[in-house]
């Protein structure tokens, strides 16, 4: 068995667990392959999101050549099926390698006497290929590459810009680093790169924030220059904006909810060294990247297991001078980096994030000083997440001051997918009155 055939094997059980078992790529992807190479784990991670952005176009091609999907035993062909599609159409293996490695992946997946159904269909998928693409990109129904409801909400929320947001969503997005300032200059940095790989920084890299650089491809961050000394952090330029905005003085106390797995405490940290930072979020096994990452970069935080929504069960009285909540969301914002959010995500979903979200504003809102700050984040578009969502909030706290927070000074800011090569991200700042 080739190590092709492996990896397609692999990304066919990944797409498999996400459209059928809701897992995501990220909880898949270990499950299946753990005994590849990590640049085969690469490939197989490359292949799902492949097909996961391009799925409704794939799904259309499949059904020129099968009678009707494949069931019950013989589903999981479906979705190898779907790995091999996406490379014929839209990659750039070679044909060989596409079909040949993607039908020797029968073998694996304990499906060797569907070996010719599986060859014939990539078979008659090549040879058709230079009709069948252009007429599936023409039809309206697979443009946007979205189940029908989201596309449906988001040329609702916005018309104008609907398109652009769809189109963003099905790229690959870039990757962002973040400069620790604490550790190294972001002139020294940029030397280091530079002398790593002269082509590696994107020249439009700082347009809002001068320790954000853009990459013009991604790599293993590993073995770029001054990873483990802990001189950068992997963070879309989107997300670098929140520890800005809640603008933590020295000595200030600052609890960042829903923390991991770090990013933002270690940024709030990089501002202001000798903030006494608590790091807090749910889930205590995401929280062993907390950690890693604060050891790598050389910061101290406190960190702790608990439920934003219930302070009662972690908060030691102390009052905040600032918090940050980066509230659990639809993560509609960050689908170009996490397409299987489109098949995961149902419209059921919202309102029921809408109201875990208040009631941890709620919950939070107690716990800060008068004076002191709120930033609520999301990495949300949808509007009752967002605006809509701190409208409220404003309207059920007389006390809380909203600040201008978008650059044209405006209460609210609502960053949309692409726009400034970042992600879709939603702040806000509240103040509260003396």
């Amino acid at each position: 068995m080739s190590k092709g055939a492996d990896s397609r094997a692999a990304a066919a059980l990944v797409i498999a667990d996400v459209l059928e078992q809701g897992r995501s790529v990220n909880q898949a992807l270990p499950l299946h392959s753990k005994n590849l190479e990590p640049r085969d784990r690469a490939h197989v991670q490359s292949l799902a999101y492949g097909v996961l952005r391009n799925l409704p176009l794939l799904n259309a091609a499949l059904s020129e050549f099968l009678d009707k999907p494949l069931k019950k035993d013989l589903v999981i062909l479906n979705y190898l099926l779907l790995v091999g599609a996406y490379q014929l159409l839209l990659m750039n293996t070679s044909d060989h390698a596409a079909v040949a490695a993607t039908v020797e992946a029968t073998v694996a997946l304990k499906k060797r006497r569907q070996k010719g159904l599986v060859n014939a269909v990539l078979r008659n998928l090549q040879r058709q290929r230079a009709q069948l693409l252009p007429r599936l990109q023409q039809r309206q129904d697979l443009a946007h590459a979205h189940p029908r409801w989201l596309a449906d909400v988001i040329q609702a929320a916005y018309p104008d810009q609907a398109e652009a947001i769809f189109a963003a969503n099905n790229q690959q997005a870039p990757m962002w680093l973040r400069v620790n300032t604490q550790q190294t200059s972001v002139p020294e940095f940029i030397d280091a790169l530079n002398a790593f790989d002269a082509e590696l920084i994107d020249p439009d890299s700082a347009a809002m924030l001068p320790t954000a650089i853009k990459l013009n491809h991604t790599v293993d961050v590993r073995q770029l220059p001054g990873f483990e000394q802990g001189w950068f952090s992997v963070q879309d330029i989107a997300a670098q904006h929140a520890a800005p905005l809640l603008a933590t003085q020295e000595r200030e106390h600052v609890l960042d909810c829903c923390a991991a797995p770090g990013g933002k405490t270690a940024h709030i940290l990089e501002l202001a060294p000798l903030a006494k930072v608590t790091a807090l979020d749910v889930d205590a096994q995401r929280l062993e990247r907390v950690y890693e990452n604060l050891t790598r970069l050389q910061l101290s935080a406190e960190v702790l297991c608990g439920d934003a929504a219930a302070p009662d069960q972690w908060w030691s009285g102390d009052l905040f001078d600032r918090i940050l909540l980066d509230a659990p969301c639809s993560a509609t914002g960050v689908i170009r980096r996490h397409p299987d959010i489109k098949w995961l995500r149902r419209a059921s979903d919202i309102n029921a994030l809408v109201q875990l979200q208040a009631k941890i504003l709620d919950a939070l809102w107690s716990l800060i000083r008068p004076g002191g700050r709120l930033v609520y984040a999301t990495c949300s578009i949808l509007p009752q997440e967002n605006q809509q969502q701190m409208d409220a909030f404003v309207a059920r706290h007389p006390d809380a001051l909203p600040q201008p927070t978008a650059p044209n000074g405006e209460f609210g800011w609502q960053r949309l997918p692409g726009e400034q090569g970042g992600d879709g991200f939603y702040y806000a700042i509240v103040d509260k009155a003396q």
